[in-house]
């Protein structure tokens, strides 16, 4: 029996080409999406499950308030692992990450210099981290690695690039000397890393020990110098679960309260007077497995993060495009209802009980699903590659045969088959054998329209919802590069690093000012989207009377033409002067003055309560610009004079604002001076719309493959409705005949059949409206400065929607209005 329901199933198929054609390509399409949506889900959610008791391990951050700014930071203070781990036995241990900054890093061959490049990937790490952390090894020991000062581990691209490709070049590097930075301090190689994988949080090139790092040495006792990443590790018999973790860090005030004291009292800001001011300052612990994912609001220097509600968004239209698909299905097989239902009464004269016709209409989906995987997977293999470039992945059809994926894809399978399978089987088998023959179909009941309606209503809403949701997607990151930022980022070089010239850096500037293209430079610790650092300061009024509210200030140190090559706009007061001694001068945003409450901010004071307690005097106030990307609420802010020496982070830049079309030739200027200087230092530069535009990578790329996905189920929709308008036309033959002999027109036929098709859209977009616009107001929710959701986006969708819609209807529609009416009255 079975053999026999493969046999018609098979028949059918090739006997309905068209119909096979299209119900094939649109479950293969479903199934394709499924499957990279699923290992795209997969990978997201197996980030640092691959390190040995990663369910143990927990990033430390920080919960605060100071100066008026609430923060969550995963960034902390070198005490805090040993506090932790000193104070609470629940603790077994403790490492720490930090986030170098770049360095030159040199190989040597025979007292010269071989290679030499700019390295942004450089860590340092306390000699532990690879026990904690058990990342693959391919030379080394992990225990005594990074126990020596000068000892350095690299992975194994590092190896290749350095010293050679040779298969074993990882065990020719153990042993090799390498040279950091202008100083060309000697570094041992002591360890070889396999390269990290991608679904690691942390990603390093080399990995230096954290006692090699003089800053770190200098700042050992601070407990707001936030500056690396400290992990803990529990105990075996300590419970992980939210109760116990919970519970955990209710202790960790006090400890904080009676170990960091000395250094926020060393500082000016007692903490018993913060927590008075409204401000805090909490330890959290957040799951390791937990930090690529739900690490949205914490303020992190790791490049890797993501946001769970992709995951969520994308496994959603998985489900739905996979529905549309079997939706199809189901109104292709009752479109074929007039062709299929003679078989089905002679075979019900014949003594086929419906059971048996319900199990050969499941055959025949199954047949179609299993044909629709087996292209679906060919597709997957095919376009692997280009799904990797557009959601940023490395991905491998591999990946099929591993986390029970077979499992999983025969469950699609089964499920499609079922779903696609069920209302043509229950419905086909509902013709009454005696109508049948008599040529006459089972009258459309109102459920089964309903149903049909509904189901044309349901795919559409869909794939309106997704077009509307793309369109706003794209108006959000096309207004990240037209709003107005508060400085002008176009036609500016950044130079990195300029800090590397030492004492030659401001001679570079002046002779870099005077190159044909270049219109002005300036010098600064930072430039907008790189390092920032922040500072907590005490207003003073004129009167010396000091206001009660803190603030912490981000700020940049820079000479006298920053404001002016960058095009800030000063609002009040003045610039830095050469005619002035600004040693002691501030420029603040807009932001700050606000914060501070100043009604009158020029004449104003702002005070570094550590130290030596500086005092600045406010001369000018800056319109806010935007020194993040626009995720972020703009900061209190503040500009520095170089001469004031108020800090020292160990870097610089020379920002260059060039005429528009000299770019190649400036460039080539520029390094030729920069060799003249620094001839055996990389020449490392940016542009500075492109390190803006940099920021919003990860949105541009979940909006292709968003809009990926939306073209998908829009074309996934359209083969619907075509179905559904198969069925009508199938169904209204003769009334279209009897119509055309009476007189009626091509166009006034095609008018008559698309306006029902075009109302059930219409119904779409309206129930899709809400649904669209309460989706995109939660993902705009993750931008401080967004668009404001217009009734254009709606339209747009709205009609894009309903000129598909019209030109899929208008096909059948027109075949049917010009077909001979002397052929469908025949039979009467």
């Amino acid at each position: 029996m079975l053999k026999n329901y493969f046999k018609i199933a098979w028949h059918n198929i090739g006997r309905n080409k068209v119909s096979s054609f299209i119900n094939i390509a649109g479950l293969a399409i479903g199934i394709t999406c499924v499957i990279f949506i699923l290992f795209y889900v997969q990978d997201e959610l197996r980030y640092d499950k691959f390190i040995k008791n990663a369910g143990r391990i927990y990033q430390v951050n920080i919960e605060g308030n100071m100066g008026g700014q609430e923060y969550l930071s995963g960034t902390t203070p070198p005490p805090a692992g040993a506090a932790l781990t000193n104070t609470f036995p629940e603790i077994e241990t403790y490492t720490r990450f930090f986030n170098a900054s770049d360095e030159i890093v040199r190989s040597e061959k025979n007292k010269q210099v071989e290679n030499y490049f700019t390295e942004s990937n450089v860590h340092g790490v306390d000699s532990n981290f690879l026990q904690v952390f058990n990342y693959k090894m391919l030379q080394g020991d992990a225990r005594t690695c990074l126990l020596q000062a000068n000892s350095v581990v690299i992975t194994e691209q590092i190896a290749k690039k350095y010293f050679g490709n040779s298969p074993d070049n990882y065990r020719d590097a153990i042993g090799r000397v390498l040279l950091f930075d202008d100083d060309r301090k000697p570094f041992t190689v002591t360890a070889v890393l396999q390269n990290l994988p991608s679904h690691s949080s942390l990603q390093f090139d080399m990995l230096r020990p954290m006692i090699s790092y003089p800053l770190v040495k200098r700042f050992s006792w601070s407990w707001v110098w936030t500056q690396m990443a400290t992990y803990v590790k529990l105990r075996d018999n300590v419970p992980n679960d939210a109760a116990a973790m919970q519970k955990l860090e209710s202790k960790f005030p006090a400890m904080v309260k009676t170990q960091a004291a000395d250094a926020f009292i060393r500082i000016g800001q007692p903490l018993d007077e913060l927590e008075k001011k409204g401000g805090k300052y909490i330890l959290r612990l957040q799951p390791l497995t937990a930090i690529h994912l739900h690490s949205v609001n914490v303020g992190s220097n790791l490049t890797t993060l993501s946001d769970i509600k992709y995951v969520y968004i994308f496994s959603v239209i998985a489900f739905f495009i996979i529905i549309l698909a079997c939706v199809n299905f189901m109104n292709l097989s009752t479109a074929q209802s007039a062709k299929r239902a003679k078989e089905v009464g002679i075979r019900k004269v014949l003594g086929s009980v419906k059971a048996q016709l319900i199990k050969q209409f499941y055959t025949e989906a199954f047949i179609y699903t299993l044909i629709a995987t087996v292209i679906a997977l060919l597709l997957v293999l095919v376009l692997m590659k280009s799904f990797d470039q557009l959601s940023g992945k490395e991905l491998s059809f591999g990946l099929l045969f591993s986390n029970n994926n077979l499992i999983y894809l025969v469950v699609v399978i089964v499920i499609t088959g079922l779903l696609a399978g069920s209302y043509p089987s229950f419905y086909l088998t509902s013709f009454k054998p005696v109508e049948v023959l008599k040529g006459k179909l089972l009258k459309t009941s109102f459920g089964n329209l309903f149903l049909r309606n509904g189901l044309v209503i349901f795919q559409f809403t869909i794939s309106t919802a997704l077009i509307v949701c793309t369109i706003i997607m794209f108006q959000q990151l096309q207004y990240t590069r037209s709003k107005n930022m508060g400085l002008n980022k176009d036609n500016v070089i950044v130079v990195a690093n300029t800090n590397r010239l030492g004492t030659g850096e401001e001679t570079f500037r002046q002779q870099v000012s005077g190159l044909p293209g270049i219109k002005s430079t300036s010098i600064s610790t930072s430039v907008p989207t790189k390092y920032l650092f922040a500072d907590g300061y005490v207003p003073v009024q004129n009167t010396n009377e000091q206001i009660a509210k803190d603030i912490t200030l981000t700020s940049f140190i820079v000479d006298y033409d920053f404001v002016s090559t960058l095009q800030l706009q000063l609002l009040k007061g003045r610039n830095f002067s050469k005619d002035f001694s600004d040693s002691t001068s501030v420029i603040l945003n807009e932001a700050a003055v606000r914060q501070i409450g100043w009604k009158e901010p020029l004449g104003g004071y702002i005070e570094y309560p550590g130290g030596n307690n500086q005092k600045f005097k406010v001369i000018g106030i800056v319109k806010n610009f935007n020194f993040q990307s626009l995720h972020n609420t703009i900061l209190p802010f503040a500009l520095f004079h170089s001469s004031s020496k108020t800090y020292d982070i160990g870097s610089s830049f020379i920002v260059a604002r060039i005429e528009p079309g000299e770019t190649n030739n400036v460039i080539n200027k520029l390094e030729s001076k920069w060799k003249s200087f620094a001839a055996a230092t990389p020449f490392d530069y940016s542009f500075l719309d492109e390190e803006f535009n940099a920021l919003y990578q990860s949105d541009k790329r979940m909006g292709s493959v968003f809009g990926l996905f939306t073209m998908l189920s829009i074309f996934v929709a359209c083969l619907g409705l075509f179905g559904l308008a198969t069925y009508t036309a199938e169904r209204r033959t003769k009334e279209i005949g009897i119509r055309k002999v009476l007189g009626a027109s091509v166009q006034s036929v095609v008018r008559l059949l698309s306006k029902y098709f075009l109302k059930l859209v219409f119904i779409a977009a309206i129930i899709a409206c809400p649904v669209a616009w309460w989706a995109m107001n939660k993902w705009l929710e993750d931008f401080a400065y967004r668009i404001n959701i217009s009734w254009g986006a709606f339209v747009a969708a709205g009609v894009a929607v309903l000129l598909i819609a019209l030109i899929t209807v208008s096909f059948k529609a027109i075949k049917a209005a010009i077909a001979n009416p002397i052929k469908s009255l025949r039979t009467e």
